[in-house]
């Protein structure tokens, strides 16, 4: 049994040891696969702006011209963010209102039950990119390196800044 147990508790350890060697994977595929997908669907509707203001006529969206060129716009600025890592937190807000809009307005009708909803694409996104607003980017991406400098300024500016009041009096004792 003593030894059944520590077999289980090294495979623990290393199981947990690989993991964590890979902690970087898991943001960099999310954000990478999220992105482009993005990148690549906003840049075909800006390219056919026309096909895409018919469909959203189609669907009975208001001002359906406006609404294919903010989607657009959306997806191929937000995505582009998304793809380098940068401002990821603030560039999956507005593409998951646009999976919420999409959901509720093209797709409503697949949407039998709740379960249901768990086999759309678009509510995948969803969840992908509330992760990667929860979490961030990742090690590897440009929000990291300058959460990075944030924090290197913050530790030059607290080394070096003058020492005031109570503080300055009981160091100099």
């Amino acid at each position: 049994m003593n030894r059944i147990l520590n077999v289980v508790m090294n495979s623990w350890t290393l199981a947990t040891r690989i993991g964590n060697a890979f902690n970087w994977l898991s943001p960099s595929l999310a954000r990478l696969t999220v992105g482009c997908v993005f990148f690549q669907s906003g840049w075909g509707k800006l390219h056919d702006l026309a096909k895409v203001t018919d469909y959203f006529t189609q669907l009975g969206l208001p001002v359906p011209a406006f609404q294919a060129q903010l989607t657009a716009t959306t997806e191929f600025v937000c995505g582009s963010l998304i793809l380098v890592g940068l401002c990821t937190r603030l560039a999956v807000v507005p593409l998951i209102i646009t999976m919420m809009v999409a959901i509720r307005t093209a797709l409503w009708d697949q949407v039998e039950s709740v379960s249901s909803i768990f086999g759309i694409v678009e509510f995948l996104y969803i969840t992908l990119l509330v992760w990667l607003g929860t979490n961030g980017g990742g090690p590897l991406s440009f929000d990291h390196l300058i959460e990075r400098l944030i924090a290197r300024r913050r530790e030059h500016r607290a080394a070096t800044a003058p020492m005031h009041g109570r503080a300055a009096a009981a160091q100099s004792w």
